[in-house]
């Protein structure tokens, strides 16, 4: 296992996968024929991928498989008009959050028995990430609130499945995650202000299973379900700086700058999906219902045990959402095949706890995708366009410096790419 750690760490470092594209800050990019087919993949799960869709789909494949790849993200920066508690809170401001680059990494290996009875393999990727930063930490008009803030998650994912009879397959796995937080903002105070940078890292362990139930030649219905992660963080470098206050005394005394430790719990949800498949001749279609239990993110606490008045807890009380997915593929001759995808992804933030470190809003998914087969040699690719409603929020509470009243806007669009090798 500190093998495992040891990768997982190194494929953070390297990717810096830190954004959010799905509602929340959930990460489904974890197969390019998965989101060229609009992820609608739970009961499809006929490549290595499986092994994050639906493990049970292990047993569809045959001998050794390897398949790496990455998703380009292209998130343009949302834009806000409106007021916030800084710098006047009656005056219509406007602020565009920076636009980013990130590549989200997938890798994974599997091996299928002679038989073809047992399948097992071991897959990485990065279910979670959240990344927004605004362009200047003095004048931003959400300073006080956030400035910058990345989450960067990689799950390591050993994984075996069994044919269960003729028509049944089962599959679990265990997980385990190595988490990334990077939190920084600018406290505004009565006479001045300071700005504190927050650096920490963490583990998890968690579970996954699926199922998949053939009961005809055409037919295919699959399920999975993966446990949330509770992310402790400990030990995390607090960083606080830059004290403008005017007076000595209660702020620069109150709140000494310098470094410090903190620590902090994230929980990150469940997930479970149900899909349905069907094939007909060349052409097969696919529907997914996707559930994100988010109900489990109640608060996002900091806790400073060297000075308390530098630990903080926002409430967020998010609510569980169901994502509709739908895909198509049509496999024009035995090497190429072509996919679309659709998706609805509402989102789980409520209205009177949404902060500027995820100015969410319910998405509309499109995708394109293509495959290619050259001898042992599958490359896939998939084009995907979030689409983010605007969302209209009045949650500004002056006089605690949180939240904001106005409008957001946003788009993103993503670029992936498997190469996988059969042995």
């Amino acid at each position: 296992m500190r093998g495992w750690k040891m990768v997982s760490v190194l494929l953070v470092l390297l990717f810096t996968a830190s954004t959010s594209f799905a509602a929340g800050f959930r990460l489904p990019e974890a197969g390019a024929k998965a989101m060229g087919m609009g992820f609608a993949f739970t009961a499809q799960a006929d490549d290595p991928s499986a092994i994050y869709f639906n493990p049970a789909g292990l047993t569809q494949l045959k001998g050794q498989n390897v398949m790496v790849g990455v998703t380009y993200v292209r998130e343009n920066g949302g834009e806000f008009t409106g007021t916030t508690p800084v710098d006047c809170t009656v005056i219509q401001k406007n602020e565009t959050q920076k636009s980013l680059n990130f590549f989200i990494p997938n890798m994974y290996y599997t091996r299928t028995t002679n038989s073809g009875n047992v399948a097992y393999g071991v897959g990485i990727f990065a279910p979670f990430g959240l990344g927004q930063e605004y362009k200047d930490s003095n004048t931003s008009i959400f300073r006080n609130q956030t400035t910058k803030i990345e989450l960067m998650t990689i799950v390591v994912n050993p994984t075996i499945a069994f044919n269960a009879g003729e028509f049944l397959s089962v599959g679990a796995g265990i997980d385990y995650m190595y988490g990334k937080v990077r939190y920084k903002k600018t406290p505004v105070l009565p006479f001045g202000s300071f700005k504190t940078d927050l650096d920490g890292t963490g583990d998890a362990w968690g579970y996954n299973f699926g199922l998949l139930l053939k009961p005809s030649k055409n037919l295919k219905i699959g399920a999975s379900y993966r446990s949330p992660f509770h992310l402790q963080l400990k030990d995390g470098d607090f960083k606080a700086s830059d004290n403008t206050s005017v007076f000595p005394f209660p702020f620069s005394v109150a709140l000494p700058m310098g470094e410090t430790k903190a620590s902090g719990k994230l929980e990150l949800p469940a997930t479970a999906a149900l899909g349905v498949a069907y094939t007909l001749d060349r052409l097969t279609l696919a529907a997914d219902a996707d559930w994100t239990f988010w109900s489990s993110y109640k608060e996002l606490k900091i806790t400073n045990a060297t000075v308390a008045s530098f630990s903080s807890t926002s409430r967020k009380d998010w609510k569980d959402v169901v994502a509709l997915r739908l895909g198509a593929e049509y496999r024009v001759t035995d090497p190429l095949a072509l996919r679309a995808g659709f998706v609805y992804d509402p989102t789980p933030v409520p209205a009177d706890t949404m902060g500027p470190e995820l100015p969410d809003a319910t998405r509309l998914n499109y995708m394109v995708g293509a495959g290619y087969k050259v001898g042992p040699v599958t490359i896939d690719g998939a084009l995907m366009y979030i689409q983010k409603f605007d969302r209209t929020v009045n949650n500004q509470i002056t006089a605690a410096g949180t939240g904001f009243n106005g409008t957001w806007t946003g788009n993103a669009w993503l670029v992936g790419m498997d190469v996988g090798y059969k042995f």
